[in-house]
């Protein structure tokens, strides 16, 4: 199993717990964007589709924030397989603390995904509501799993390397129909 890392906006940091569970563990790789601050979505979803492609089949993509929207955007168009998603907080592209940088994810495909996914949602997410977030999970056929008290889990949450995430992760990789 290949485990693909995909950081939101501006990049994860070493200290966010995808950073961490890169560092320990050698089947995750990231996904390196050609710009984090500008983010373009043709351009992310043309970079995930050829690292898929070289990744193969066996692949469960690792998505925070923006990069969740991507693999809508991307599921929508590819041909590519992948084993299963872990969807970590889905932004709302209409909400008022969405990145300008980002406006042109918006228009997120709600189609069924063709892969198992999981998305983990929270109630006072910055970035999101837990509505939104259960619409999209509902519309991609994905489970859902809410969370709370961690903030936006990312490094500023202090959450080192989210034990109870990676548990989540193990059930998308080892169950891929839940």
């Amino acid at each position: 199993m290949n485990y693909l890392i995909l950081a939101g906006i501006y990049d994860s940091g070493p200290t966010h717990w995808q950073s961490l569970w890169q560092r320990s563990d050698a089947r995750f790789s990231k996904l390196a964007h050609s710009s984090w601050d500008h983010p373009d979505r043709q351009v992310w979803v043309s970079e995930l589709e050829d690292c898929v492609q070289a990744l193969g089949p066996q692949t469960v993509l690792v998505a925070h924030s923006l990069a969740c929207l991507m693999v809508a955007h991307w599921c929508a168009t590819t041909r590519q397989r992948v084993h299963g998603a872990l969807l970590v907080f889905v932004p709302d592209p209409e909400g008022s603390n969405f990145p300008k940088d980002a406006r042109h994810f918006g228009a997120v495909p709600l189609l069924r995904m063709s892969f198992a996914t999981t998305v983990v949602s929270r109630d006072d997410d910055p970035y999101g509501s837990r509505e939104h977030m259960a619409r999209c999970a509902d519309a991609w056929g994905s489970r859902l799993v809410p969370v709370s008290g961690l903030g936006h889990i990312n490094a500023q949450s202090g959450l080192g390397e989210w034990p109870a995430g990676r548990a989540i992760l193990d059930q998308v990789a080892h169950n891929p129909g839940t």
